[in-house]
């Protein structure tokens, strides 16, 4: 084995040791990635590599000091160059496994068995494919001769009658043009009464009188017996294809299809509770579960825009910096938050946007803002996916309600999740459970 063999080997073992993804989002650290770069500690093993010492260039064996006598002792320990520190002491070698947000949403999907595949909404190219849409006009040059012909053909075939046939009807024994055109309706044959009316005028002028006065059959049934008719298609063959009156309307117009190219793009509003309640176990809790759901968006879509939004009893829009250290000393009014959202959102229609709110806190709410104010927001903003995290380290307080009032009117709403997260322990569940649920709704 050479020694590229070696290094890629070396590195295989570094991967194959990196921190257990799920491991990673529960306890790892979070902050040392960024938006498109999630890095993931590793422990590496060091290459094996020659040492070269320079300063001396004495000849082959030569020791420190020279070369050794005879009888010089050999220092039975040599130095292994620890320095002073209890054994294992210092940690290992860390370095990162580095992934794209796309990476980590292939790997997060293996993991977690999730399975959202993203739809395109705005469009993006309008490109041409091959001519297969026809249409009324065009230029002359891509006029459709096989579907000019066919609509002639078909149109002559649904309105070409037998006419000498039709004429023998006019000399049915007493009847008239009514009679004749009666006759004609119930045998199929596709010709007008003004059609029959000019063929009697036409036999009435050749024979000199009416046409009551003329003859040769019994009945339409006898006529019918004695008469051949011609088939349609005999009759084109005979006279051809030339005959056949093609007219505009039949002409058709080769146009190339249309094929629109549409955007995976998706925005994410992230929304957390700031009120003095929510202690840095909480905010830490909600920073576990929103940054990775985050980068795996980013890994899904073509395109992903974030916006952030805190709130205590009013709403105000941060920046992602700012979002999950930020904390208020006021109360909380979780409404605020969602009538912000909504303003927000009109910025991109949901017609051409796949959209996302993403909302956690401790699931302390004042009165009945949830049920009055939060509830009906949710149902009137239109979204691919309403969450809620609540974080509550230990267990729900007996005063968080919201998480369990936002369950009971939306829970059967299709597009609600709502998840609890008690510790790091629960962080992978929550974000199964949210994005599971539009995983089922796509």
């Amino acid at each position: 084995m050479g020694l590229p063999e070696d290094r890629e080997r070396f590195h295989e073992i570094g991967e194959a040791r990196r921190e257990d993804l799920s491991e990673f989002i529960s306890h790892g650290d979070l902050a040392g990635s960024d938006p498109d770069r999630i890095r993931i500690p590793v422990k590496i093993v060091d290459l094996p590599e020659f040492a070269y010492d320079r300063r001396e260039t004495g000849g082959v064996g030569q020791g420190d000091d020279g070369q050794p006598q005879p009888g010089q002792p050999v220092d039975p320990e040599p130095d292994d160059g620890d320095e002073e520190g209890e054994p294992g002491e210092e940690g290992g070698d860390h370095r990162y496994y580095e992934m794209d947000p796309e990476e980590f949403a292939r790997e997060l999907d293996e993991e977690l068995g999730l399975d959202l595949d993203p739809k395109g909404k705005r469009v993006v190219e309008e490109v041409e494919g091959d001519f297969t849409d026809t249409a009324r006009a065009g230029p002359k040059g891509t006029l459709d001769v096989d579907e000019f012909f066919k609509r002639g053909l078909k149109r002559h075939l649904a309105t070409d009658f037998d006419e000498a046939f039709v004429r023998e009807g006019l000399f049915v024994d007493g009847a008239d043009v009514d009679d004749v055109f009666a006759w004609a309706r119930e045998a199929n044959v596709p010709v007008s009464h003004a059609w029959i009316a000019d063929a009697a005028a036409e036999i009435e002028a050749e024979r000199g009188g009416s046409i009551e006065a003329v003859s040769r059959w019994e009945s339409f049934d006898a006529m019918e017996t004695a008469v051949d008719r011609e088939p349609v298609m005999e009759r084109i063959r005979r006279q051809g294809i030339e005959n056949v009156p093609f007219r505009r309307e039949d002409e058709r117009f080769r146009h190339p299809e249309v094929i629109e190219e549409r955007e995976r793009n998706v925005v994410v509003v992230n929304v957390r509770d700031a009120s003095g309640s929510m202690r840095d176990t909480k905010r830490e809790l909600v920073e576990r579960v929103f940054t990775p759901m985050d980068w795996y968006l980013t890994g899904k879509y073509d395109d992903a825009e974030f916006r952030y939004v805190v709130h205590d009893a009013e709403a105000w829009e941060v920046d992602r910096g700012e979002f999950f250290g930020i904390q208020s000393g006021g109360g909380t009014r979780i409404s605020s938050a969602y009538e912000l959202v909504e303003e927000i959102l009109k910025e991109y229609p949901y017609s051409e946007w796949n959209r996302y709110v993403f909302a956690a806190g401790d699931s302390e709410n004042s009165g009945n803002d949830t049920t009055e104010g939060v509830v009906p927001l949710m149902e009137s903003i239109d979204a691919n996916l309403h969450a809620y995290v609540e974080t509550h380290p230990g267990g729900s307080a007996p005063n968080a309600r919201h998480a369990d009032e936002v369950e009971q009117a939306l829970g059967d709403a299709g597009n609600v999740a709502v998840a609890r997260v008690s510790g790091p322990e629960d962080v992978t569940d929550a974000i199964y459970e949210i994005l599971s649920t539009e995983s089922d709704e796509e």
